[in-house]
């Protein structure tokens, strides 16, 4: 039997968290979820540092880019530049559908950028759909 998936879920909205986290829990998915809300944080959980010394490397990163501390194109510039982070597929996961976001996130390594939607039931259809392709269809790099 396979290990349950990792998720770790890059925001500073603690409301965008506990939603994505409930609309996971009602379909599918039922691997762990972690969650930071800040770029530094996230950097420090990726590379197990301070106190994430034992954090499991996670199968795929939900990544807003708009972040305290460091924004998500920096993470995920550091995720690209690390021998260590770079197989870990990343979701740019923003409300910013400005075409100079969606195209620097491509040329840092996005696996695929999505806009977060405006209403509840939205949401919910996107998390659904962004669970059944990446725990679904595609096959991931394991960690540890």
């Amino acid at each position: 039997m396979k290990p349950p998936h990792e998720l770790l879920i890059v925001d500073d909205n603690p409301a965008d968290i506990a939603l994505a986290r409930e609309a996971l829990s009602a379909c599918a998915y039922s691997g762990r979820i972690k969650s930071v809300e800040d770029g530094a944080e996230a950097l420090a959980f990726l590379n197990r540092r301070g106190n994430y010394q034992n954090a499991v490397k996670p199968d795929l990163v939900l990544l807003d880019l708009n972040l305290p501390k460091r924004d998500g194109l920096a993470v995920l510039a550091a995720m690209r530049a690390s021998p260590d982070l770079r197989r870990i597929p990343v979701v740019i996961f923003s409300t910013s559908q400005l075409n100079r976001d969606i195209c620097r996130s491509y040329e840092l390594g996005a696996n695929c950028y999505v806009t977060k939607p405006g209403n509840l039931s939205e949401f919910f259809a996107m998390m659904k759909t962004i669970e059944r392709f990446w725990f679904g269809s595609v096959s991931l790099p394991r960690g540890e």
